[in-house]
């Protein structure tokens, strides 16, 4: 399929574009002041019966009626970066799953369930970095089962808005009924800027271990059992970052985790008790990780950090760090 619209915009996807990554100009509606359009980039997930299934970055995929195209053409895989270290998607995942182990795992051709009691949706969600070897239908029902079994949930983790990211799956997820429960940014930066930061580290300890203080500070469990811990100290090399609090034995009054594992050194659990935000410990805590990361010889770092968390997104904004690709958690219906 291929027209003109007045000689300047043209249809220039086909079927046989399903997979690639194509930005579309579609007529929304017509009024008195002439035409409204709507535009939409991301990746062509399927073309039948008329209707395009398009999804985007934020991973809810768009139908569009082919009748209402009035432009549409093939686009790079992926915009160029202007900040932040080059890396794959392939690779960060990599990397990030590596920070965050989960307690058990088992492969399924070229995915990975993993579980850990509950604690936490990345160590307890499969990780399809490929291939499941199976029918679509047939190894979702697998996961079903393998979590049925352990009492838990069944979860996928996708990730949209890079290349080689996987649209087609979450579009495939969202027509089988699976309900995305959160999006997540993974965003990457320069480390020598978070270590050259003009913070005060004077008040930072750092250990190798998760002390009790620390875990009442992190509370992202009910009780911190062996699961809780093997997660926490899994990685390559983990450090924990706490700045005491204000009376012996309280909780810190923040803390943060470090992963340095290569050239990449990944940040999580930074947290700051209510009582002493706004007073530049979670920047004092990442000042602090990332000189310990660059001594390790790290060059480039990571986080994570949910959409809906803006406070959070605004300090890491002024860090230098930016949206790599997006994850999603898409549960079983």
């Amino acid at each position: 399929m291929e027209f003109t619209i007045g000689g300047q915009l043209t249809v220039r996807i086909t079927p046989a574009d399903v997979g690639k990554r194509v930005s579309v100009r579609r007529m929304c509606e017509s009024g008195p002041q002439g035409a409204l359009f709507a535009d939409t980039v991301g990746v062509l997930t399927s073309w039948d019966d008329g209707v395009l299934s398009i999804t985007p970055r934020n991973g809810e995929p768009v139908r569009i009626a082919e009748a209402v195209l009035v432009a549409g053409k093939v686009v790079p895989a992926a915009p160029a970066r202007r900040r932040g270290p080059a890396a794959s998607f392939a690779e960060l995942a990599a990397v990030c799953a590596r920070a965050w182990p989960p307690v058990e795992s088992e492969p399924l051709g070229d995915w990975r369930l993993r579980a850990a009691r509950g604690f936490t949706r990345r160590a307890n969600s499969v990780l399809p970095l490929g291939d499941p070897g199976l029918p679509l239908d047939d190894a979702l029902g697998y996961v079903r089962e393998w979590y049925g079994r352990r009492e838990l949930p069944a979860y996928l983790q996708v990730a949209t808005g890079a290349e080689g990211t996987q649209e087609v799956l979450a579009a495939a997820l969202t027509e089988r009924g699976w309900r995305r429960e959160v999006t997540t940014e993974v965003r990457v930066a320069g480390l020598a800027p978070v270590g050259d930061l003009d913070a005060d580290v004077s008040r930072v300890r750092l250990g190798r271990e998760p002390d009790e203080t620390w875990l009442a500070r992190y509370q992202r469990f009910e009780t911190p059992g062996p699961h809780v811990l093997a997660v926490l100290r899994g990685g390559p090399s983990v450090w924990f970052a706490s700045v005491p609090g204000d009376e012996e034995g309280a909780p810190p009054a923040a803390i943060g985790r470090c992963v340095v594992d290569g050239r990449w050194a990944g940040f999580m659990a930074v947290e700051v008790g209510p009582a002493h935000r706004r007073q530049g410990l979670a920047t004092s805590v990442m000042t602090a990780l990332a000189r310990q990361a660059l001594a390790e010889g790290a060059s480039a770092a990571w986080l994570q950090v949910e959409q809906d968390n803006p406070g959070a997104r605004a300090l890491y904004d002024g860090m230098g760090f930016a949206v790599h690709h997006l994850y999603h958690h898409f549960r079983s219906a």
